[in-house]
C-alpha cells in the first residue's frame, strides 16, 4: 500500500483530478475487501418479533402449524392488508422480492399464525419497555438489562450511547457447531461449509457499532474465545480497529482440562483486549497467584545500585558522571558519607587525593573497567540530603552505593512508607507492612478463581437454582479483567451485548462494593430458549410470543433473576443464597449489593407516530439511559406539557418553558433536557435560558436523524 500510495501521490501532482479519481477507485475497492481478511458477506440476517403487532406494510413470515417440529417456510411475505372475518384478523400477503415481482404469489393467512421480521438492512425506530426493576442503591445510577436482538439494541444505544462507553466485555458464541448460535433465523451446524464465514459477519455487523459506542479517547473492548475462531478474530479485530493496541491473554479456565477427542486436552480460553485511544491497564495490588515469578509482595523500598549497568555503562560515554564518594568508616564497622567529590576528568584519579580520614568510592565496575554513576554529583548531594542514598557492607575497604530513584522517593513522600528512623550514613529506615505492590500482569493467566465450574456454573445454580446455563463465566474471572481498565474510573459506563447469565452486571456490582464506585453496567440478551428445549415446547402446541414460552428464555428465565437476586441476595423462590463470595472481597452473598437495576424490552415503533409524539412512553426510557439512568423515568408530561426528574428533564409545551426553565436550575443535578418542538426558534430560545451545565436535544429531530444515519451508513 505505501507503493500505491507514493504513486498517487504522483498521478495527482501531474494531474489534481486523475489523481483524485484514482483514490475513489481504490477506496471503492478496498470496501470489497480485497486486502484484509476475505470473507464472505452473505444475506442480511433477520430477526423474528413475536411479540409485535402485525401492521400492513409489515415484513413476515408464515408461522408452521402449532404442534410440529419442523421449521416452516422461511420465504418473506409483505401485508397487504387486514381484514376481519367471522370475528378472526385474515392477513393477505404477496411474496416479498418474489423471482417475478410483476406476478407475486398470494396467499392469506391468520394474523396470528403471521411473525413480523425485521431485516439488519431496515430502518428500525427503537423503543423500551420496562419490565421491573430492583432498588436498594439510593441515588446510583441503574443497571440495565435489554431483551432484544443484540445488533438491534446496538443501534438503538448509537442515540443513547454513542462515544461514552467505557469498556464492553463481550462473550460471545464460539461456534463449536453445536447449535449454540442462529444465523438468519437458522442454527449453524458444524457441517456448515460457510460457517466460519457466516460467524465472521454476524460478529463484523455488531463489532462495527460498538466501535462507534466507545470512547474514542480512553476506552476497552474485551472478547473472549476458544481456538474454533481465534484467529479469525484477531485479524478481524484488527481491520475494524486499526488504531487500538490489542494483547491476547491466555487464560486457564478449567484447571483438569477438558478431554477433546483425538488432540491434546482443553484446559484454556483466550481473552482479547483492544485498547482504544489512550486505554493501558492499571497497574494493581493483587494476590500472591497473580505474582510473576521472583516477585514478592515487598515491606521495603527498593533502593538502587548508584553504580551504572545496562545500556551505556562506561565512563567514555558520560564522563561527567565519573567523580568520588568520600566515605568513612566507623570504629563499628558502619560508614558515614563526607562529601561528595566533583567530576574527575583525564587520568591519574587513582592518585587523586581524599580528605583526611576518609576513603573514596569510584564507579570501578567488577572486571576492573572505569564506569560511571546513575546521577550527577548534585542530583546525588540532593538525593542524600533527603535520607535517599545508603552504604551498603565494607568488604576490603570498599562499600557499595545504594540510592532511591524517583518512584521510590515518591512512595515516602506520600505515605506509602513511612519514615520511622534513619541509618548512621543518614538514610531512611521506612516501615512498608501496610504496602502491598502493584503491577500489571504477564499475558499467561492461571488464578484459582477463574475456573469456570466452580466461579462459574455452580456460583449461578446458588442465584437461580435448578435453571441451567451453559458455559457461565467464571465471576471472577470478568471482575478482574475489567478492574484493571476501570478501576481508576468509578463512574464507568461498561457494556455487554452478550450478556447470556449476567456475569458481566454481576462483576461490575462487586467492584463498586470494593470501592464504593457508582459504574454501571448495560446488559443486553435475547429472550431464546435452548435448542433442545425448542422442539419440546413446539410438540406442546407452543410458539415464541407465547407466555410459556418466553417464560423459558435466557432473559427472562436466567439474566434477569440473577441480576435481581444478586442484588437482593434471596433466590427467585425468596431463600438467603448460601454461601460466601471468594478472593479480593469475601462476604456472605446473601448482603446482595446497594445496588439499583431496571428491565426493558426492545420495541420497534412507526417513525410517524414518534414524530407526532404519539410514542412517547416507549422512547422514554431511552433518554433516562441518555440522560445518565439515574433517578426515575420521565414517561408522562402530564397536563402542563413538561416533567423535571432527578437526571433530566423533558418539555414539550413550549407555553410552560419559563415554569420549566425555573425548575431546571433548582434541581442541581439535572444535565440534560429534552425539547420537543419542530421549531429550531423555539429550541434556540429554550437553550438561551437553561443554566450553563445543562445540554439540551431537539426531539424528535434527534432520534429521527440518528436511526435514518444509521441506516445510510450501513447499507
Amino acid at each position: 500500500m505505501s507503493r500505491l500510495t507514493e504513486l498517487l501521490r504522483q498521478a495527482r501532482k501531474a494531474d489534481e483530478q486523475l489523481g483524485k479519481d484514482l483514490e475513489a477507485e481504490i477506496v471503492a475497492l478496498t470496501k470489497r475487501r480485497t486486502f484484509g481478511l476475505v470473507f464472505e458477506q452473505h444475506q442480511p440476517e433477520a430477526v423474528e418479533l413475536p411479540g409485535r403487532a402485525v401492521r400492513r406494510g409489515d415484513k413476515v413470515r408464515v408461522l408452521p402449524p402449532r404442534g410440529e417440529v419442523k421449521q416452516g417456510d422461511q420465504r418473506l411475505w409483505r401485508v397487504d392488508r387486514i381484514e376481519r372475518v367471522d370475528g378472526t384478523r385474515v392477513a393477505h400477503l404477496s411474496e416479498f422480492e418474489a423471482e417475478q415481482p410483476e406476478q407475486p404469489e398470494q396467499q392469506s393467512a391468520l394474523v396470528e399464525d403471521v411473525v413480523v421480521v425485521a431485516e439488519f438492512r431496515d430502518r428500525i425506530y427503537p423503543g423500551l419497555v420496562e419490565t421491573g426493576r430492583v432498588e436498594r442503591g439510593g441515588d446510583k445510577p441503574f443497571h440495565t438489562v435489554i431483551n432484544a436482538e443484540n445488533y438491534h439494541a446496538l443501534e438503538m444505544l448509537t442515540y443513547t450511547h454513542r462515544h461514552s462507553i467505557d469498556a464492553i466485555y463481550i462473550d460471545p458464541p464460539y461456534n463449536t457447531g453445536a447449535k449454540d448460535w442462529k444465523y438468519n433465523n437458522n442454527y449453524v451446524e458444524g457441517d456448515d461449509d460457510y460457517r466460519h464465514s457466516k460467524w465472521l459477519a454476524f460478529m463484523e455487523r455488531r463489532l462495527e457499532i460498538a466501535k462507534e459506542l466507545l470512547n474514542p479517547e480512553d476506552s476497552v473492548l474485551i472478547v473472549t474465545i476458544d481456538e474454533k475462531e481465534y484467529l479469525r478474530l484477531g485479524l478481524l479485530l484488527e481491520q475494524i480497529f486499526p488504531d487500538a493496541r490489542i494483547t491476547m491473554i491466555t487464560s486457564s479456565i478449567t484447571p483438569g482440562g477438558s478431554t477433546r477427542s483425538g488432540t491434546f486436552n482443553r484446559a484454556s480460553e483466550y481473552i482479547y483486549f483492544v485498547q482504544v485511544g489512550t486505554s493501558a491497564p492499571m497497574p494493581l495490588p493483587l494476590s500472591a497467584e497473580w505474582n510473576p515469578v521472583g516477585t514478592k509482595n515487598k515491606q521495603d523500598l527498593y533502593w538502587a545500585r548508584l553504580i551504572r549497568s545496562g545500556t551505556q555503562p562506561f565512563r567514555t560515554t558520560h564522563p561527567n558522571l565519573f567523580y568520588p564518594i568520600y566515605v568513612c568508616q566507623t570504629e563499628g564497622g558502619e560508614g558515614t558519607f563526607h562529601s561528595i567529590g566533583d567530576p574527575f576528568y583525564g587520568d591519574g584519579w587513582e592518585n587523586a587525593s581524599a580528605p583526611q580520614g576518609t576513603t573514596a568510592i569510584w564507579p570501578i565496575r567488577a572486571d576492573g573497567r572505569e564506569g560511571r554513576w546513575q546521577i550527577s554529583p548534585n542530583a546525588l548531594r540532593e538525593a542524600m540530603s533527603g535520607g535517599f542514598v545508603k552504604l551498603g557492607p565494607w568488604k576490603q575497604k570498599q562499600t557499595t552505593v545504594y540510592y532511591l530513584k524517583q518512584g521510590e522517593r515518591a512512595k515516602v513522600a506520600n505515605g506509602t512508607f513511612s519514615i520511622v528512623g534513619h541509618r548512621p550514613d543518614g538514610s531512611v529506615i521506612t516501615d512498608g507492612s501496610a504496602y502491598q505492590a502493584r503491577f500489571v500482569p504477564t499475558d499467561i493467566w492461571r488464578i484459582t478463581a477463574h475456573d469456570a465450574g466452580n466461579s462459574g456454573s455452580r456460583l449461578v445454580e446458588k442465584f437461580v437454582p435448578a435453571r441451567k446455563f451453559p458455559f457461565p463465566k467464571s465471576l471472577y474471572a470478568v471482575e478482574d479483567a475489567l478492574r484493571f481498565f476501570v478501576k481508576g474510573k468509578p463512574h464507568a459506563t461498561v457494556l455487554d451485548f452478550f450478556s447470556g447469565s449476567g456475569t458481566t452486571a454481576h462483576a461490575i456490582m462487586r467492584l463498586n462494593k470494593q470501592d464504593s464506585g457508582k459504574r454501571q453496567c448495560i446488559s443486553v440478551t435475547n429472550n431464546e430458549v435452548s435448542a433442545e428445549e425448542q422442539r419440546g415446547l413446539r410438540k406442546q402446541g407452543l410458539r415464541p410470543g407465547d407466555p410459556d414460552w418466553e417464560a423459558l428464555g435466557i432473559c427472562d428465565y436466567i439474566t434477569k433473576p440473577r441480576v435481581t437476586a444478586a442484588i437482593t441476595g434471596e433466590t427467585p423462590q425468596g431463600d438467603p443464597i448460601k454461601g460466601d463470595y471468594r478472593f479480593t472481597d469475601e462476604f456472605p452473598m446473601a448482603e446482595g449489593f446497594e445496588e439499583n437495576a431496571a428491565f426493558f424490552t426492545l420495541t420497534y415503533e412507526d417513525p410517524l407516530s414518534i414524530r407526532h409524539h404519539r410514542a412517547f412512553e416507549r422512547v422514554a426510557p431511552m433518554l433516562w439511559l441518555r440522560a445518565g439512568s439515574r433517578g426515575r423515568v420521565i414517561d408522562d408530561l402530564g397536563e402542563d406539557g413538561w416533567d423535571v426528574a432527578e437526571a433530566y428533564g423533558v418539555l414539550e409545551n413550549i407555553d410552560q418553558m419559563g415554569d420549566f426553565v425555573a425548575r431546571v436550575a433548582e434541581v442541581e443535578t439535572v444535565e440534560t433536557v429534552f425539547v420537543v418542538t419542530d421549531s429550531d426558534a423555539a429550541f434556540q430560545m429554550t437553550c438561551r435560558d437553561l443554566p450553563a451545565r445543562v445540554t439540551a436535544v431537539r426531539l424528535y429531530e434527534s432520534y429521527l436523524h440518528n436511526f435514518m444515519i444509521n441506516r445510510r451508513a450501513r447499507a
